[in-house]
C-alpha cells in the first residue's frame, strides 16, 4: 500500500480521536448538560450529528480503498469542508479546551490538504 494513503488515513484517525476527546471532555465538564437545557435535540438533529461524525471514520476506509486520484480529491474536499465547518463553529464553543481541540483538528485538516495536494 502506498505510503501516502497510510499517512492520510492516519491523519483521519487522529482527527476523529480529537473530536472524541472533545466529546468526552464536554461530558465530564458538564457542558453537554448545560447545552441540553437550552437546545431541544430532535431525532433528525442526532442523525445529522451521527452522519457528520461518521465522515472522518469513512475517510480512513476510503483513503485506503479508493483509486488514488479519487482519494486525493476526496481528502482535499472533505478536509477543506471540515476546516470551514469548524472555523464557522469555533466562536460558538464557550470552553477553552474546545477551542484548542478544534484548532488542533483544523491544523490536521491543513496537513491533510497539503499531503493530498502533493500526492503524485
Amino acid at each position: 500500500m502506498p505510503e501516502m494513503q497510510i499517512k492520510l488515513a492516519g491523519i483521519w484517525v487522529v482527527v476523529m480521536l480529537i473530536y472524541l476527546l472533545g466529546d468526552v471532555l464536554r461530558l465530564m465538564s458538564g457542558d453537554v448538560a448545560k447545552q441540553m437545557e437550552t437546545v431541544k435535540f430532535t431525532q433528525g438533529m442526532w442523525l445529522g450529528v451521527a452522519a457528520l461524525m461518521l465522515i472522518p471514520i469513512l475517510m480512513v476506509f476510503f483513503t485506503l480503498t479508493l483509486d488514488p486520484s479519487v482519494s486525493r480529491w476526496a481528502n482535499i474536499i472533505v478536509a477543506v469542508g471540515f476546516f470551514l465547518f469548524n472555523l464557522v463553529g469555533l466562536p460558538t464553543y464557550p470552553s477553552a479546551y474546545d477551542k484548542f481541540l478544534l484548532i488542533v483538528s483544523m491544523i490536521f485538516n491543513v496537513l491533510t490538504v497539503g499531503y493530498a495536494w502533493n500526492w503524485a
